[in-house]
This record gives C-alpha cells, structure tokens and sequence, in this order.
C-alpha cells in the first residue's frame, strides 16, 4: 500500500484535504492556522517544501478514483461524507483514506474498486466472496461452492494463481499477435516498394513509348519527304518525256510527208537532213 502511504503523506490528517485546499478554505475568516498543530497565522503562510516532492503528489492525488464522482462515500464517516477509496467485500463497508490505513488487513478482508458493485465479486448462490477459480468449469467460486457446493472436488486455484496463468496466456496471445502484426506490416511495406517500383516502371514505360513515337513520327516525315521528291522528280523526268516524244512524233510527221512527195526535186532540196537523225 505504498501508494495509499504517498497520499497520507500530502494530505491533512484531519479533512483529508491537500494542505493547500486547507489554507484555500480559510481565506475568508480573517486568519489561518495549521488542523494539526493549531498554531494560528494573520497572513496566510508561505508553505515551505520540496517543488518535486509537490509535484509528485498532485499528480498522484490527480490519478486516483474521484468516489464524490461515482457517488461512493466512506461508510464510517459519519459527520461529513468523505469519498471512499477502496471497498470491503468481507465487511460490506466503502472505506475513505483514513479508516482504509486502519482497517484489519487478514485475508478474508478483500478489498476492491469503490465503483465496483460489492454483488458481482460474491457468489450468487451462496453470498460469499469469490476467492477460488475451478479450473474444471472454469469459473469464479466461494469456499461454500468448493466445499459442499456443485464444484466439491473440482481442482482450485487461487484467483490470483488462475490470473497470472490467464495473464500469462494472455502475453502469449498478445506477443503471437505483436508477430503477426509486424509480418503484416513487413507484407505492407513490401506491397507499398512494389507499387512504387510499378509507379517508376509506368513512368519509365510512358517515357519510352514517347520517344519511340518522336523517332517514328520522325522516321515517318522523312520517309514521306523522299517519297514527295522522288514523285516530284518522276514527275519532272515525265514532263521532259512528253516534250521529247512531242518533238519526235513532229519529225515522224515531217520525215513520212517527205517519204511521200512524188517530186524528187522538193525532197532533194530539203536542208539540214541530218536533224533527222535519232537523237
């Protein structure tokens, strides 16, 4: 109860409160002085002590159960109803700080969460505290359940026997869990590096496929260009046939009107014969 010991420690033994709640209540009256040595001062005082120390404390106080929260007062404080801490199933009593340090501490004392309901950590059947666990039914009993109850002769552990193996296989779960989940992760990760590498493929794929269209259109254009002047120059070559095979079919006219003159004088006299030879 080395916790209970801290609290004791930061609190005034009288109203249970932090020593400066104390010192906040007494504002208006017109002067302070201490609960416990009842040593009076006009102004309030300056408290004295450890800041760390200080520190730790209300971060304790701030940490435990708040019983004015869930409605749980201490059985025994009957004047004023203080918040209680801790519950007795043996005593059926909600115990605040100070009665919990003074309470009898022998085993069949079983103490538990305030807000807990006292029923749910008894037997149903015979209104006793559990504080054995059958392992043949596995379940919660009382001694009456496990000396002449339905569970007489089953094998018992202790409730906390049966919780540090239950805790145990628990950790055993939750480390095969832990394992399962990084191989998860690890099958994650490398799907993610896949689809990267896919991302950086596609890009790599795109880019290729684009020069190799610039080289086709490319390549295409000057395939289209040669075919355009080799047309253009076949076309040049027909155009000077047709003007040679004009001048050819004249001289065919002119040679075969010479071929039948009757009169040997007109043909004798034709001149320059020699531009009748074939070119």
């Amino acid at each position: 109860m080395a916790s209970m010991d801290v609290k004791a420690e930061v609190q005034c033994s009288i109203c249970l409160n932090s020593s400066d709640r104390v010192l906040d209540t007494q504002g208006g009256s017109g002067g302070y002085s201490c609960p416990e040595c009842r040593e009076e001062f006009p102004d309030r005082p300056a408290l004295q002590g450890n800041e760390t120390a200080r520190n730790i404390a209300e971060t304790f106080l701030s940490a435990q159960p708040d019983g004015e929260e869930s409605g749980v007062f201490c059985t025994y404080c009957v004047d004023s109803p203080v918040p209680a801490i801790r519950s007795c199933l043996h005593c059926e009593a909600y115990l605040c700080d100070k009665h919990l340090r003074v309470h009898k501490k022998s085993p069949e004392h079983v103490l538990c969460d305030p807000t807990l309901s006292m029923e749910s950590r008894k037997c149903s059947v015979h209104k006793e505290v559990l504080k054995y666990f059958c392992t043949n039914d596995g379940t919660c009993v009382c001694m009456s359940c496990y000396v002449i109850g339905e569970h007489k002769g089953h094998e018992m552990e202790s409730l906390d026997e049966a919780s540090e193996k239950k805790k145990e296989t628990l950790r055993n779960v939750l480390q095969k869990l832990l394992t399962k989940r990084e191989e998860m992760e690890e099958r994650v990760q490398e799907h993610r590096r896949k689809v990267e590498e896919a991302a950086g493929d596609t890009e790599r794929v795109t880019a290729l496929f684009r020069d190799l269209r610039r080289r086709l259109e490319d390549l295409e254009k000057r395939v289209l260009r040669d075919i355009s002047g080799r047309a253009e120059r076949i076309s040049i070559s027909i155009w000077q046939s047709e003007i040679k095979k004009e001048e050819l079919s004249r001289k065919l006219r002119h040679i075969e009107e010479l071929c039948n003159m009757t009169d040997p004088l007109t043909v004798l006299q034709e001149s320059d014969t020699g531009r009748w030879r074939c070119v």
